[in-house]
Parts: C-alpha cells; sequence; structure tokens
C-alpha cells in the first residue's frame, strides 16, 4: 500500500484509546499444552512445506536433529494471535486490521517436541500514514519476546498491523475489481505449477547446506510456488495454527497494569467480532473459521465487509512461506538469524505465490559472531503484483 499525504484526507482515525497505552506491556495469551511432533507436522502440512525433517521420522532419526524438530516459522504457531495482538492495542472505533509485516531476530535455541514458549508483549507505537486503500491508517507495531520452559530465550518478533476505518476502505474499493471470483486455472498451469512446486522440493530435500565460501552475490535460490490458493487452503492454514483448536489458551495479565484491555475490543464492526459470551457455551463463536475479524479469510462475503471482496490468505501464513523458503536452502547446518518482511498485499482466492531469492551480500564478520549471507526474498502473485519483500540474515556452513 502507497502512502500519500495525509494532509489530503478529512477522515480521522480516533486513537484516544490507543495513545495511553504506547510502551506498555500487553494482555496475553498462553497456550496450555507443550507442542507435540503431531503439532509439528500439522503445522507443515498447512504451509505446504514438505522439508521430511519436520514431518518424516525415520527421516529425522537419522539426521543430525535425531528426530523431528520444529522449522523456525514454528514459533509463531506456539503463540497467540499470529504475533498481531501486541500491534492491536486500543479501540478504534469502525476499524479492521490486517497484517502488515514483521521483524524478527531468532537466538539458536530450536524448539522441539515436548517444549512450551511463554510470552512477554509490549505495544511499541504507532504511525498514520494516508493510503490508496483506506486513507488515513494506522502501522502500529508490537513486540514479543519468545521463551522455553528453561528459560532460554528462542526469538523476539515485532509485529507490524495495519489498521483502517472500514466504511473508508469501502469506499475507495481498492480490491473491488477482484469480486469477478478467483482465477480458474487451465490443466496445463496447473502441471506447470505442480512441476516448479516438485523442482523446489527435490532442490535440496536432503538438508545439505551450501558452503558460505563457494556462494557468490547474485546466486539465486531455487523458486518456490504456492498454491492456487482456496477457501480449503485457507481454511486448512486456520487449523494448523494450534491456537484455533478449541480450549487451547487462557488470557494472562501482566502484574501491575491499571487497564490491561481484558475486553480486546479493537472497534470491529458487528459480524467480524467474537460472542465472548456465547463460545462458553459453544467454542465455535470463537473459532476464526465461523465468527471474528478473521473470518473473511475463506468467506467472501465477509471479506466484501471488509474492503477485500475475496477469500484471503493469512499474513502470519506469509511469514511461515517466507522464512520455510530460507531454511530449506540453508539446509540444516544454516539457520536464519535475522530478518524483515513488509506485506505489500494479500494472497487471494484463485491466484498462486511464487517465491523468489538472491543472494545480495556477504559479510565475513557478522553481528552474529560467524559469517552470514544476506538473501533478498520477493513474493508476486501470477500477474507479477508483490506481496512481500523481505531480507534476511543467514548463517551458512564455512
Amino acid at each position: 500500500m502507497s502512502a500519500i499525504d495525509p494532509k489530503q484526507s478529512s477522515v480521522q482515525l480516533d486513537t484516544s484509546d490507543v495513545d495511553p497505552r504506547v510502551g506498555q506491556p500487553v494482555v496475553f495469551a498462553e497456550l496450555w499444552d507443550p507442542c507435540n511432533a503431531t503439532d509439528i507436522r500439522r503445522w507443515v502440512q498447512g504451509m505446504d512445506y514438505p522439508n521430511p525433517i519436520h514431518w518424516n521420522e525415520e527421516f529425522a532419526r537419522a539426521s543430525k536433529f535425531g528426530g523431528i524438530i520444529a522449522p523456525q516459522s514454528f514459533v509463531i504457531n506456539m503463540d497467540y494471535g499470529h504475533g498481531a495482538p501486541p500491534s492491536c492495542v486500543g479501540k478504534i472505533p469502525g476499524s479492521h486490521l490486517i497484517f502488515g509485516g514483521e521483524e524478527w531476530w531468532f537466538y539458536g535455541t530450536p524448539v522441539r517436541p515436548g517444549d512450551k514458549l511463554l510470552q512477554e508483549r509490549r505495544f511499541d507505537g504507532y504511525k498514520i500514514a494516508d493510503t490508496k486503500f483506506a486513507g488515513p491508517t494506522m502501522f502500529s507495531r508490537g513486540d514479543t519476546i519468545h521463551r522455553n520452559q528453561h528459560g532460554s530465550l528462542v526469538a523476539k518478533e515485532q509485529a507490524t498491523a495495519i489498521r483502517y476505518l472500514r466504511d473508508e476502505a469501502l469506499k475507495r474499493g481498492m480490491y473491488k475489481t477482484d469480486q469477478s471470483g478467483p482465477r480458474q486455472w487451465s490443466e496445463e498451469e496447473l502441471q506447470e505449477i505442480a512441476k516448479i512446486r516438485h523442482a523446489w522440493i527435490l532442490s535440496n530435500r536432503n538438508g545439505v547446506s551450501p558452503r558460505y565460501a563457494a556462494v557468490k552475490v547474485g546466486d539465486k535460490l531455487p523458486r518456490r510456488v504456492v498454491g492456487p490458493h482456496t477457501q480449503v487452503t485457507f481454511a486448512l492454514e486456520c487449523r494448523s495454527f494450534r491456537q484455533n483448536v478449541w480450549g487451547t489458551w487462557a488470557f494472562k495479565i501482566p502484574a501491575g497494569i491499571k487497564d490491561p484491555w481484558t475486553t480486546q475490543d479493537s472497534g470491529f464492526l458487528g459480524g467480524m467480532t467474537y460472542d465472548e459470551e456465547g463460545c462458553k457455551i459453544d467454542p465455535r463463536m470463537r473459532d476464526g473459521l465461523f465468527y471474528g475479524p478473521s473470518s473473511g479469510h475463506i468467506n467472501r462475503d465477509r471479506a466484501g465487509k471488509i474492503g477485500m471482496y475475496r477469500a484471503y490468505g493469512y499474513g502470519a501464513t506469509m511469514g511461515a512461506w517466507f522464512h520455510d523458503y530460507m531454511a530449506y536452502w540453508a539446509g540444516h547446518d544454516g539457520y536464519v538469524w535475522h530478518s524483515k518482511s513488509q506485506f505489500r498485499g494479500p494472497a487471494f482466492e484463485g491466484d498462486a505465490t511464487y517465491i523468489d531469492g538472491e543472494v545480495v551480500e556477504k559479510l565475513d564478520r557478522s553481528p552474529y559472531g560467524r559469517p552470514v549471507v544476506v538473501l533478498k526474498v520477493r513474493m508476486t502473485n501470477q500477474d507479477g503484483a508483490v506481496l512481500v519483500d523481505g531480507t534476511a540474515e543467514v548463517e551458512l556452513p564455512y
């Protein structure tokens, strides 16, 4: 979403309930149970990431890891809310939200079956810009620190949420041209997608890491494709998140906070909120496939009510595709230490997402105490529209 001069808009966001919360700890939800190998397998299945180290027991046991291990992208699945809650704090009447991007720092601690992650969250702040999509738009930032049950630091995420006025987005109709329905693919086109996907799977199925000394600036990573996306694939993504299983989490309130905002009322309009009382009897009433702000992902009518007009994918899923793509290339002896990505548009129903990467820099002496390569990664749809731009520092064996 490109920004234009904020002075051009007469419509304003009401930030009166947001401003007092800047810099404050955020009420968080904690998953009751440790993860298990099935959780990891379900995750990579939902993300369409067929790396055998994460699902094939015999392969994993024969590897250096000695068993199933979670991908780095799985950290978001040990949390509640796809990483977005600390970036969506305070009520903005008549608003809605989409994920705008994220920055991750990893600390070398893997997630394995039996682990449980604990989180600390903080609302970092925001800026407002006028966008073609919805006029005055808030880009708000929230931090989450992840530690495991032993207190070891696993990762830190800074998520960016895009909060906008629903009515203004409907008036501008940026995605209205997409309401004709999902793209239809010919059999020949589907075969070509399958060919690209299969070639990518074979590109490093054994997890052999490129040697740092052999990699050159300008080297291209193998192309990956995900899709075509459907309401079914979006639902599978949703169900792979542990938080979306009924009864898996509970709210935790940070000590000493006078107004912990336990209502979680962001100002979303009717029809796009949860039934907090009804879900105590019928958990479907807090199930994102049926109710609430996420229901537009798989419901075209509800997507239209928030300016999307077609079912569309999850920001956290695009983040997983991004990290999994780099990790697959880096192999078993590689590691993503830091990444930063901007989400420029959603993956719509009927589209396919193509992922391409390139080595743009080599750092013999990095902040991580080891040599890393800098990767630039871009996700586009079949028409070349950019969905994600990202960069990352990735360790390779010397």
